[in-house]
């Protein structure tokens, strides 16, 4: 089947906090709710917004990011994500020009609506400005001639009069203005230290928040406008991308459940497509990995919020460290990383790797790498190049000499490779890589 991209929109903001993911996490809510079927897409290397949108569309969200899949690969999850549906509803990244800075490419929302030849949604937030809304939006439209502000959602206004005052002085531009979104302190999201709580945490708690945020996006946004805005995205066909081969098979232990929710869904894609079968498991409540896995995936998640569960089930910590010492091929992401030490914020973890120890710290990590594997590892041989993303306020003490990482803020050396694990706050994207998947289940297959 040739893929094509279809219609399309990106909702952007003018910066980080003006409310973008409660407009597009609204936008697919309130479309699906009058009987379209809607798409999902998200900007860049993020795991919890993915989650609110697969709520709301009821359809798995993909990762458009450029800097770790580059533009073929991205041309390819959008047509993905917009398979079969009446338009997709893409989420940006930050505000609309900003970018990495560093690596060659900036994977911007901006450079993502070139990629893809999307129209774009701009979401301001209005609280505290009346007439230079017009100069703020003028700004964004003319900045960039090549990336299309087809239309305007101001948030968080005060009232009709506002509004009013809005309206009138955004007329002159000639942009149209899709919608008013008044203040309402009951949609706004919860956070915590590294942005919105996952959706796999309170589940019950959101659907309840979707279908009151999509009643007002209902009201208050020309949902006809939209669909319109995103009919006027050029048809376009999608060449092919490399996929994994299969390469044998083995049953793949993966962490999942509230503490491990950060798995690209890409990567289960590519894994699955290599020969693996992969089996959830939840390490709050699991007391032994699943029966016949000759492999552990343990992604990201909030390890550090639930360390003193995570603590308190000694079976499966001591299931774990014993499988590993016998030869258990692991692959740990950051989450997953800190759940292997042997303490987190001083609560006994699996003890896979001895010695080593989680604990919060008030920086953010935050920012793409590029690393070298100093040894052989399950995802390729000793110097195999990676590109990663990291973002997290943990530490590992000591933190290990697996990989020589280089960003734009030096350079440094981190997490342990061995030929039956690799472990490091690194998460990679396998949709642009799938031989590591290749390399991973036949690491596996071979351990069984």
């Amino acid at each position: 089947m040739t893929l094509v991209l279809g219609p399309r929109v990106i909702v952007a903001g003018t910066a980080s906090g003006v409310g973008k993911t409660t407009v597009a996490v609204g936008l697919m809510a309130a479309l699906r709710a009058a009987g379209l079927r809607v798409g999902a897409a998200k900007v860049g290397p993020d795991f919890i917004d993915p989650g609110y949108h697969a709520l709301a569309s009821g359809a798995p969200s993909r990762s458009l990011d450029l800097v770790l899949s580059g533009p073929a690969v991205v041309r390819h999850q959008a047509a993905v994500a917009g398979a079969g549906r009446d338009l997709l509803v893409i989420e940006g990244v930050m505000g609309l020009f900003d970018g990495a800075g560093d690596l060659g490419v900036d994977g911007s929302t901006a450079e993502v609506s070139r990629v893809l030849d999307a129209p774009v949604i701009l979401v301001v937030d209005a609280a505290a400005m009346s007439g230079s809304v017009a100069a703020l939006v003028a700004g964004f439209t003319r900045f960039d001639p090549s990336v299309r502000v087809a239309g305007v959602i101001c948030n968080r206004v005060g009232g009709p009069g506002h509004a009013t005052l809005l309206r009138e002085a955004l007329a002159p531009l000639g942009i149209p203005v899709l919608g008013m979104l008044e203040r309402d302190d009951r949609l706004t999201w919860r956070e915590r230290h590294l942005g919105l709580v996952p959706v796999v945490e309170e589940p019950d708690a959101v659907r309840a928040a979707l279908a009151r945020l999509a009643s007002v996006v209902a009201a208050g946004v020309d949902l006809a406008g939209v669909r319109a805005l995103a009919a006027s995205a050029p048809t376009s066909p999608v060449a092919p991308v490399a996929t994994p081969a299969r390469v044998g098979t083995a049953r793949v232990a993966l962490a999942a459940g509230p503490a491990f929710s950060f798995v690209y869904p890409e990567n289960l894609e590519a894994l699955a497509a290599a020969g693996a079968e992969l089996v959830p498991f939840d390490p709050l409540s699991d007391d032994h990995l699943p029966e016949g896995c000759s492999a552990l995936y343990a992604g990201g998640g909030f390890p550090e919020i639930f360390a003193e569960h995570l603590s308190a089930n000694a079976p499966l910590r001591a299931h774990v460290a014993s499988r590993a010492a016998a030869g258990l091929v692991v692959w740990a992401e950051c989450g997953g990383y800190l759940w292997l030490t042997e303490s987190l914020e001083g609560q006994p973890m699996a003890g896979v790797l001895p010695g080593r120890h989680g604990v919060m710290t008030p920086r953010l990590h935050l920012g793409y790498r590029d690393a070298t594997t100093r040894a052989p590892s399950p995802l390729g041989p000793a110097g195999l190049e990676l590109r990663g993303h990291e973002f997290h306020r943990t530490e590992v003490d000591p933190p290990g000499t697996g990989l020589h990482l280089r960003s734009r803020f030096g350079d440094g050396v981190a997490g342990e490779v061995t030929p039956r694990l690799l472990a490091s706050y690194l998460h990679l994207h396998l949709a642009a890589t799938p031989e590591l998947a290749e390399h991973f289940v036949a690491a596996a297959g071979a351990g069984s």
